[in-house]
């Protein structure tokens, strides 16, 4: 199936690992020309070499904090410069820390809005005058299932990034007519590093607890998701394919929360 993605140019944050890595690598196979940014250099460049290996394809690197909206706005402005266009703003970044909501003070929920809100939307915001003199484009924000089902020991997580939501849904009423999509990815529980890297033992022992995971969770499925799994859903909202659809939030969790 041909996405239409063919020539399109994507910025990914968080694009070193995990979902978001994923999406850049599906962005990379439907022809999309790809810049990833993360803060950790050595990451960046083993995903490119990565994707360069597998698809022979080179991947542009940034090494910049979402938060530092600055950084992120000259990352729009340079990839535009290099390559004369974007049209594609995938917003990524890490989670805040688990732990119930009276367990943090202003500053730790003044830190959580600034890294799962604020710097989705400072990236959408600089990448906006691009995908309109482009005449088309897509914003694709990844969130977490907690926004719109609220666990309580992810509760920075929920609180934090629920305003996308809103974001997404006005902001459609402006780009409409503009051939703009925007759209809020809210994966469940996915073997990304995050979930991994609390693991112990061997294969076999860490299968058992990510299986455990899943059981604990009330996945009906019984497992967690891949991350390509849930970058499939992602890359669908980026295509062409996806020209109708929204201001949605497509939650990919596997049936955890029996959302509609």
């Amino acid at each position: 199936m041909d996405l239409g993605l063919n020539g399109k140019v994507a910025l990914v944050s968080g694009g070193s690992a995990g979902i978001g890595l994923a999406i850049a690598r599906d962005l990379v196979r439907e022809g999309a020309t790809v810049s990833i940014a993360g803060r950790d250099p050595a990451r960046l460049a083993k995903a490119r070499d990565g994707l360069r290996a597998e698809l022979g394809a080179d991947v542009g690197i940034r090494t910049l904090d979402i938060r530092d909206t600055e950084a992120a706005r000259a990352w729009v402005e340079d990839t535009a410069a290099e390559h004369g266009a974007v049209h594609i703003a995938v917003t990524n970044a890490g989670g805040p820390p688990a732990g119930p909501t009276s367990a943090f003070g202003p500053d730790d929920y003044r830190a959580a809005f600034e890294l799962g809100m604020i710097a989705h939307i400072a990236l959408a915001q600089a990448a906006l005058p691009h995908l309109r003199e482009a005449g088309w484009g897509r914003i694709l924000m990844i969130t977490s299932e907690t926004i719109r089902d609220l666990i309580p020991k992810y509760a920075l997580s929920g609180i934090a990034r629920s305003g996308l939501i809103g974001y997404a849904k006005t902001l459609v009423h402006e780009l409409g007519q503009g051939n703009i999509t925007v759209n809020v990815l809210a994966p469940g529980y996915t073997a990304t590093d995050a979930l991994l890297s609390g693991l112990s033992g061997d294969a076999e022992a860490r299968a058992a607890q990510v299986a455990r995971v899943a059981e604990e969770a009330g996945i009906p499925l019984g497992r967690v998701a891949r991350p390509e799994e849930v970058a499939a859903a992602g890359t669908f909202l980026l295509s062409d394919r996806a020209s109708f659809v929204t201001g949605t939030v497509q939650v990919v969790d596997g049936g955890r929360s029996l959302g509609v």
